[in-house]
């Protein structure tokens, strides 16, 4: 019992570092920002804060901590989980071409999301330091360059693997949700009352009375839930218990935190930023070891959105909606930690030229809110979808709520569109055009490329065999399906009479569980002919050397397919160029390059 105790501790500590940071340092821009709209008058800040407080319970605790968790494939979530679960629910046709495509899009957001949350939250805990005594007349170019040096430290450190550092996490946040817990409590004491902001009353009553500007206050009260969906996309990480039990303490210390911004707010109307400001009133001299703990926390919360996007990455490559990148396993316990180097240098690229365009943290919020209420939307309507299909149809009218509130704050983001918001779409724009090319080339390649039915090619494959003219040991040949063999086989064996003795057909079947992993040997497919086939759950490692010497397989030599693509089609031009410079199956999975050959096929598409 006292292990269980201690391990259900551990596993809220480490939620708290790997999942939370982004949730958990919002309150460090969130009234800022909004009070830099709207005038802080004593019914706004009660207003304010109740539609912070609403927005919590509803988008992040309803539908993400009880709705979303409870739909998972073997502990893991996220949009790519939400898909799979749909589509062995609906026969194929244009709903389920409808649910791929927001899936899609739903990944794209949330990487686009990957690159603003760094900078707004460094960004943010970098400009608490003009509070310092002596430090108020600090020009914005050095406190982008602080931000910068912070970020490009945050990134060269990734290559050692988040399960290191995530260790150290889990106390540092624990330490920054007890500061904030503690902080706002003594802004409630200051003025009690404002625990009224807690009634629904006062955040419609602020949107009856403000009308269109009152509802455009919506796109930055947003800012207050963002990392919310972090609750279900790390589900896989450290499981849904631990993530639950850690989400009510952190809802408690951010509730908490922002009833005594708002207390704070009514006796200091004037000030610029409201975190800061409060803390440094309540205890000049804990300010500056306030501000460390404000930057390690940012610093961890970005750490948390990098490895979230690595995680997502990894799927869309396993899944075959991504191509394929050199992908690097940190760690030998825990299969979900990797390191992608090519998405982590361009996203500190990306970082830090938002930084340089948006300057400011508040002009970062512009930008910010649109990718985050789009990916909560595109999760609800799948749910309802969901839902709808299931016996727990009681949940549906919950989801349609949810979403209909998701649609309300998706709205009142759009006005942002011109003042930066259309950086988030820029940003998400990239990897959705690479994976609608990426999965229509795929496609487009295998119906050009022409395949043979095993039967077919059996026939020639026979004769030649016959001739009893095999070279001595074994081929491995790297087919899709044992079943159908692709054009560089038919080249190989048939035309140039490449044979061994033991030809052996290998595929690897990504499955749409998450982990699991099994390997058959079929034996005599034909003669001489063996198929090796390994079945792989898509966040799964294969180490594809050590499961043939497990069968007894010993290979001289590896083949491969390379397509030489010739077209005049812009889409398939831009399909073979990404193809060109990422790596190949057999990089991807690491084979000795000694053994490999590679067959190029010219294809016409």
């Amino acid at each position: 019992m006292q292990h269980d105790q201690e391990g259900f501790w551990n596993g809220v500590v480490k939620s708290m570092g790997l999942v939370f940071g982004d949730i958990g340092t919002s309150p460090i821009y969130t009234l800022t920002v909004i009070f830099g709209l709207t005038k802080p008058t004593s019914e706004h800040i009660f207003g304010i804060v109740s539609l912070i407080f609403w927005t919590l319970v509803i988008l992040v605790h309803l539908e993400y901590a009880v709705l979303a968790m409870s739909l998972s494939r073997k502990g893991e979530g996220g949009t790519i989980v939400l898909k799979e679960i749909l589509s062995r629910m609906l026969q194929p046709g244009r709903r389920l071409s409808v649910v791929v495509l927001l899936s899609f899009l739903g990944v794209a957001l949330l990487l686009g999301d990957g690159v603003i949350t760094p900078a707004i939250s460094i960004l943010s805990a970098v400009e608490g330091l003009v509070l310092i005594p002596g430090l108020e007349g600090m020009g914005h170019g050095l406190l982008i360059l602080i931000a910068a040096v912070i970020a490009v430290g945050l990134f060269i450190f990734q290559y050692k693997g988040t399960d290191k550092v995530a260790g150290a996490f889990g106390p540092i946040m624990l330490l920054w949700f007890g500061t904030l817990t503690v902080s706002g409590l003594v802004g409630i004491a200051s003025h009690p009352e404002i625990i009224k902001a807690l009634s629904p009353h006062n955040a419609i009553s602020f949107l009856l009375h403000n009308g269109l500007m009152g509802f455009f206050v919506l796109s930055e009260v947003i800012l207050c839930a963002t990392g919310g969906e972090a609750l279900y996309a790390d589900m896989g990480h450290l499981g849904r218990k631990p993530i639950r039990h850690a989400w009510y303490f952190v809802f408690a210390a951010l509730v908490i935190n922002y009833l005594g911004q708002g207390a704070f707010l009514l006796h200091h109307p004037e000030t610029k930023s409201v975190l800061f400001g409060m803390v440094k009133w309540e205890a000049p001299w804990l300010y500056i070891p306030f501000l460390v703990l404000t930057i390690l926390a940012t610093v961890i919360a970005s750490q948390a959105l990098i490895s979230g996007v690595y995680s997502i990455v990894y799927q869309g490559i396993t899944t075959r909606i991504l191509p394929l990148l050199k992908v690097d396993y940190t760690s030998r316990l825990l299969k979900s930690q990797i390191y992608i180097g090519s998405v982590n240098w361009l996203l500190l690229l990306l970082v830090i030229l938002i930084m340089l365009i948006f300057q400011k943290s508040e002009n970062l919020a512009a930008a910010y809110g649109l990718a985050v209420t789009g990916t909560m939307t595109i999760t609800g309507i799948m749910m309802v979808m969901i839902f709808s299909r299931t016996t727990k149809k009681w949940k549906v009218p919950l989801a349609l709520f949810v979403t209909a509130v998701d649609f309300l704050f998706l709205f009142s983001n759009l006005y942002k569109l011109p003042h930066g918001g259309y950086w988030s779409l820029i940003l998400a724009s990239v990897p959705l055009v690479t994976i609608l090319v990426w999965t229509r080339g795929q496609r487009a390649l295998y119906k050009a490329l022409r395949p043979l039915e095993l039967d077919v090619f059996q026939v020639s494959y026979e004769q030649i065999y016959a001739k009893g003219r095999n070279i001595p040991g074994t081929g491995l040949f790297f087919v899709k399906e044992y079943n159908v063999v692709p054009p560089y086989v038919v080249h190989c064996i048939i035309r140039s009479n490449i044979i061994y003795e033991r030809n052996v057909f290998i595929s690897v079947v990504r499955t749409d569980e998450p982990f699991g992993l099994e390997s058959e040997l079929k034996i005599a497919v034909a003669s001489g002919l063996d198929a090796f086939e390994i079945r792989a759950g898509y966040m799964e490692h294969v180490d594809i050397e050590s499961l043939l010497r497990e069968h007894g397989v010993q290979e001289k030599v590896i083949f491969y397919g390379v397509e030489d693509i010739v077209t005049n089609n812009l889409l398939w031009k831009l399909f073979s160029t990404i193809k060109r410079q990422t790596p190949n199956f057999v990089q991807f999975n690491k084979l000795p390059a000694a053994r490999l050959q590679g067959v190029v096929t010219r294809v016409e598409m």
